[in-house]
């Protein structure tokens, strides 16, 4: 269970982390680049992934 919990934070983290770059205009190549919704969508995500690594560590 720990390792799934894991791998879930960790795609979430990423996952993030690409809508803030498109949401900021630093990755191109979809519907979402400069949209600054996307970077808070973004940074919201990339927060749960954490919040989600640390449960799972425990």
């Amino acid at each position: 269970m720990k390792i799934t919990l894991s791998i879930v934070a960790v795609l979430l983290i990423i996952m993030g982390a690409i809508w803030s770059l498109q949401g900021l205009s630093l990755i191109g190549g979809s519907f979402m680049v400069g949209q600054m919704r996307w970077l808070y969508i973004g940074l919201l995500t990339i927060a749960v992934g954490i919040g989600l690594l640390f449960f799972a560590r425990k």
